[in-house]
């Protein structure tokens, strides 16, 4: 896969997650209720899409879109910035100069369905059982947009949190890959020896792999923040566990003393000048460290104290928006869009993983045996801010990239707290800013 450019990485789908937190807190310039049917001028299906990658995928986006002509009508192409994104979103959708459709921050949709401003997906999805792709959605993927409306929106691409290892470095170690919490705290031990890190994260400036690690071990002990029905469950027991056991990791050195303060290139930094051994990090970590000699491998998901295997996922999904010429045009475009996907990871474009089963196994992709393990391990078991529960919502925004788990991850980073007193100034962070 293409390595994504520093300009791109630097406003990742994590990075622009935490605006998009930041920007759950102000007021919301959008006006409540549905808006009107007079947008776009000429009558064309105005896309908005993100700088998702390197300059060539938006050139191939760019393509597709103005290829587009049905329901008597054309799209066009605009690229939106990922700096202050939600602002402009929010603003153009006030004055009905906004997008028919759009890529955009993974919980966008929700935040923008508070407001009335959302077009449901239902006939998208009904299309797409008629022309075969529903049945090509990899399990479990569509689920989490479907609200007691309809859907909010359709997924079409997949930013997962495997986990990775450096094999030159267990074999220094004369120790195994982790395949649970007891074997990583014991293989930690043995890396931390030849000066390796044994559980690489940051925290740091711009950096969020550090609060999806904390989200990550919860739902990795069967916990996670909210409750099956939505509610906050910040204090449930697993949880309590997850963070005991960070805290373990922590005080061992098994966790980088430093981690607080790694921005994404500090971490990069470790993972391309071995040092870090092993880490939950984003896909296409040989390419973006620019170290693809194979040393650097996917390993298998761990088991929790319980038995439970999970990591994070975030699905990142295009929206429709009621303000649009024609909604029979907007859903044809989707529908046209979601159609063409396929050749965005034929050109390798994408470092994510798609959502059909039917690209999985193009050989562009599959060619890469890291990506097929995380298709075949961790994409069954992946979970989102959600869980306990399934179904995304604005909240999840809030929690995001948030200042409650930020203050989270790093005075767990510093080993400053115990797991009680550091969950509960969690909870109560969350508390006050989530919705009810």
């Amino acid at each position: 896969m293409n390595v994504q450019s520093e300009a791109s990485r630097n406003f990742s789908r994590r990075g622009f997650l935490g605006l998009t937190a930041a920007a759950a807190a102000v007021p919301l310039l959008a006006a409540c209720g549905g808006g009107s049917s007079s947008s776009s001028a000429g009558g064309a299906i105005k896309f908005w899409d993100m700088p998702w990658a390197t300059p060539a995928y938006n050139d191939a986006a760019k393509k597709i879109t103005e290829g587009f002509s049905g329901a008597n009508s054309k799209a066009s192409y605009q690229i939106i910035q990922w700096n202050n994104f939600y602002q402009t979103f929010s603003s153009a959708i006030a004055s009905k100069t906004g997008p028919a459709v759009s890529t955009g921050g993974g919980f966008q949709a929700f935040q923008f369905e508070q407001q009335g401003q959302i077009a449901y997906a239902d006939k998208v999805i009904d299309a797409l059982k008629k022309n075969g792709q529903f049945d090509d959605f990899l399990p479990g993927v569509l689920e989490p947009f479907k609200s007691d409306k309809g859907y909010v929106a359709v997924p079409w691409q997949l930013d997962m949190r495997p986990l990775w290892y450096r094999k030159s470095l267990f074999d220094q170690a004369g120790v195994a890959v982790p395949t649970d919490w007891p074997s990583l705290l014991e293989a930690g031990k043995k890396l931390k020896g030849i000066g390796a890190v044994g559980f690489a994260t940051g925290s740091g400036a711009g950096n969020n792999i550090g609060n999806h690690l904390m989200i990550m071990m919860m739902i990795n002990n069967g916990g996670g923040v909210f409750t099956k029905d939505g509610q906050l469950d910040v204090m449930n027991d697993r949880n309590v566990e997850a963070t005991e056991f960070l805290l373990e990791l922590v005080s061992n050195g098994i966790i980088d003393p430093a981690a607080v303060s790694y921005t994404s290139d500090n971490l990069d930094a470790q993972w391309k000048n071995k040092k870090a051994a092993f880490g939950m990090y984003v896909l296409g970590v040989p390419q973006r460290v620019g170290d693809t000699s194979g040393d650097l491998l996917v390993a298998s998901p761990m088991a929790g104290p319980h038995g439970d295997k999970a990591t994070l996922v975030f699905p990142n999904n295009i929206m429709m928006y009621k303000n649009t010429p024609s909604q029979d045009a907007s859903e044809a475009f989707l529908t046209y869009y979601m159609g063409q996907l396929k050749s965005l990871w034929q050109q390798k474009l994408m470092n994510a993983l798609p959502v059909f089963k039917s690209i999985t196994e193009l050989p562009e992709f599959a060619s890469d045996p890291n990506n097929v393990k995380i298709v075949k391990e961790y994409q069954p078991i992946a979970k989102t801010f959600a869980a306990q529960g399934t179904s995304l919502n604005a909240n999840l925004a809030v929690l995001d990239g948030g200042q409650a788990l930020n203050q989270f991850t790093q005075t767990i980073l510093t080993g400053k707290t115990d797991a009680k007193s550091a969950l509960t100034a969690f909870q109560t962070g969350l508390q006050s800013v989530l919705k009810k």
